[in-house]
C-alpha cells in the first residue's frame, strides 16, 4: 500500500503559491488536496475549476478534487476537463450517491467518497465496491484551524475492516487537525492518505513536508 502526503493548498500561501508546491513535490509529496466550497453546502467559499486548471498545467502532482458542494455530479465534467486526476463528493452531498460515483469513473477519473464526523462508517459499506478512496473528515468541514476529533479513529478503523472484509486495498485518506504530533495515530489506525494544510504550509513548507514524508515513508 502506497502512503501519500496531500498538501491542502487552501492553507498555502497564493502569492508564492507556485513555489509552495514546488517544494512540497520535491520533498515528496504525490498530491495537491483542492478543496472546493460552494457557500452550500458548507457555509465557506474557495475556489473551482479555472484555479484547478492553472494549477494543473504548472504541477505533475496528482490533483485531488474534494468537492463540498451540493449535489457535485453537476460539475464532474467540468473538474475532468480541468485537470483533476481524483474527484471526492461527500455522501451527505449527493441526491444519487451511486450515480454520481458512476459518472466520476465514466469521465476517467478516480472516484472518492466523503463523510462528515456526523456520518457512520456504515454508511459507507455498500459503496465500497465503487470507490477508489474514502475520505473520513476528522473535522467538520468547511472551516479551517479546527481540533482532530478523536472519534475518527474508530471511524477510520471501522472502514478499514470492511474493506479487507470486501477483499479491497482501498484508499483511506483523512482531512481535518493532523500536524506531526498525532499522524501516527491516524496511520495506526488505517489511513494511507494525509491531508495536511496548515501542518504543511505555516512555516517552511520544505522542512514541513520532509518530516511528514519521513513519517509515512516507515509505514511502508
Amino acid at each position: 500500500m502506497d502512503y501519500i502526503l496531500a498538501p491542502s493548498i487552501l492553507a498555502a500561501d497564493f502569492a508564492v503559491l507556485g513555489e509552495e508546491m514546488r517544494r512540497t513535490a520535491d520533498n515528496g509529496a504525490r498530491y495537491l488536496h483542492f478543496d472546493v466550497m460552494d457557500g452550500m453546502f458548507v457555509p465557506s467559499i474557495s475556489f473551482g475549476m479555472p484555479v484547478l486548471k492553472s494549477i494543473h498545467e504548472v504541477t505533475e502532482q496528482v490533483m485531488d478534487a474534494h468537492l463540498m458542494v451540493q449535489e457535485p455530479v453537476r460539475y464532474v465534467e467540468d473538474f475532468r476537463d480541468a485537470g483533476a486526476d481524483i474527484v471526492t463528493v461527500h455522501l451527505e452531498a449527493c441526491e444519487d450517491v451511486g450515480a454520481t460515483l458512476k459518472k466520476i469513473k465514466e469521465c476517467g477519473m478516480k472516484a472518492g467518497l466523503s463523510i462528515c464526523p456526523e456520518t457512520g462508517a456504515c454508511a459507507v459499506e455498500e459503496y465500497i465496491p465503487d470507490i477508489d478512496m474514502l475520505l473520513v473528515m476528522s473535522v467538520h468541514p468547511g472551516f479551517g484551524g479546527q481540533k482532530f476529533i478523536p472519534e475518527s479513529l474508530t471511524k477510520i478503523r471501522d472502514i478499514r475492516n470492511m474493506a479487507e472484509a470486501q477483499g479491497r486495498e482501498l484508499d483511506i485518506q483523512v482531512d481535518g487537525g493532523i500536524y506531526l504530533s498525532n499522524v501516527r495515530e491516524v496511520l495506526d489506525a488505517g489511513a494511507n492518505i494525509i491531508v495536511a494544510g496548515s501542518a504543511i504550509f505555516k512555516g517552511d513548507p520544505e522542512k514541513n513536508t520532509r518530516e511528514f514524508m519521513e513519517i509515512l515513508k516507515s509505514y511502508e
